[in-house]
């Protein structure tokens, strides 16, 4: 199974004490659902009550946004970086 790393933000990183997660999984959404089984706290941050990922949360796989991804089912290969960041909007 592949080895990859999430990147938390540094809020986020506060709340689980740790900016950087090594994990095994073999897709983005496996990835997310492993992130939430090792820090349970990051769920109802990530994730809205329907199970999808909140607006205001923008999450990178290698470089590439996945809210222009059909689903979060793809694959994840070794040293591949799953990286969150929080949306920032104002004026």
């Amino acid at each position: 199974m592949p080895r990859i790393t999430v990147q938390l933000p540094s809020m986020l990183a506060t709340l689980v004490g740790e900016d950087r997660i090594s994990l095994e999984a073999t897709t983005v959404a496996e990835s997310l659902q492993a992130l939430v089984e090792l820090h349970p706290a990051l769920r109802t941050r990530l994730f809205d009550e329907r199970g999808a990922l909140r607006r205001h949360v923008l999450c990178f796989h290698n470089e590439k946004n996945t809210r222009w991804l059909d689903s979060l089912d793809v694959a994840v290969a070794d040293d591949d970086t799953i990286r969150i960041m929080q949306a920032v909007s104002g004026g």
